[in-house]
């Protein structure tokens, strides 16, 4: 790994060597959590035929904004040579009461690129009663490859304005996750195999008033999977579970598990 320049409170110690051949990067913040007024980016560069997971030491918690102050932005541009493979997987995004958070992630697919990515928010600190407390939180996606927009999307929440507790949102559920499984060069018709496939598994995990779990196609090149549960438990388990499926239909092997507590 070549770090060309990191500064607090992102950093990242060294990589390590998984049992597959590829890298492990844990990507740690010294604070403790994102504050308002911060402005932090996240860069990885991805060289041809290079294979990394990237995951964090933990959830990532926003904390409250003073009432007059700027909140927090973070972000994440990423960039994959031909034929290389990252596979980010961080930790939940926890809003605490009070905050501010914008996010806008950039994501660049070279020809025989593959992608497993995954997010999760939960509601806030749920031992403290704060269910969808925070002010704002606004999280942008701009998935291309090559030249081609594959997912563009933007989520802007004001929990105080627009109850996520409605049903035209929400509803009973409280945490909200999503999983792209991205690889270039595969035709359409082998994603929507691939796409049924997988809804199989959404079928099975899917538990109305606990978890629902749905699979789409991209406009090309990979499958978007989102869900809604009322733990963060469930997500967790969905997501491996997809990431594991995804990985053997997408590369034929299996997916090693980051080098952390669970």
């Amino acid at each position: 790994m070549t770090v060309r320049e990191q500064q607090p409170p992102l950093r990242v110690v060294r990589a390590f060597s998984l049992d597959d051949g590829s890298a492990l990067v844990h990507l740690h913040n010294l604070s403790g959590g994102v504050l308002g007024g911060d402005r932090l980016l996240l860069e990885i560069d991805l060289a041809p035929e290079a294979t990394v997971q990237v995951t964090s030491t933990g959830a990532t918690r926003v904390y409250r904004c003073r009432p007059d102050g700027a909140g927090a932005l973070q972000e994440v541009d990423i960039r994959l040579g031909r034929n290389a493979l990252l596979e980010y997987l961080p930790d939940a995004l926890i809003p605490f009461s009070g905050s501010r958070y914008y996010q806008q992630t950039r994501i660049e697919l070279a020809d025989g690129a593959g992608l497993f990515w995954w997010e999760m928010l939960a509601p806030g600190r749920q031992a403290r009663g704060e269910l969808f407390a925070y002010d704002a939180l606004e999280s942008g996606v701009q998935l291309h490859a090559g030249s081609l927009p594959i997912a563009l999307e933007r989520i802007y929440l004001e929990p105080a304005r627009r109850p996520l507790c409605s049903p035209a949102r929400l509803g009973p559920y409280t945490h909200v996750g999503s999983l792209y499984i991205c690889r270039v060069g595969f035709d359409e018709q082998q994603w929507l195999e691939w796409e049924n496939s997988l809804a199989e598994l959404a079928a099975r995990l899917s538990r109305p008033g606990v978890a629902l779990w749905a699979v789409s196609s991209l406009a090309a090149h990979g499958l978007i999977i989102r869900a809604v549960s009322q733990s963060a438990q469930h997500i967790r388990t969905g997501f491996v579970e997809f990431w594991r499926a995804g990985k053997r239909l997408l590369y034929g092997r299996e997916a090693v598990l980051p080098r952390k507590i669970w």
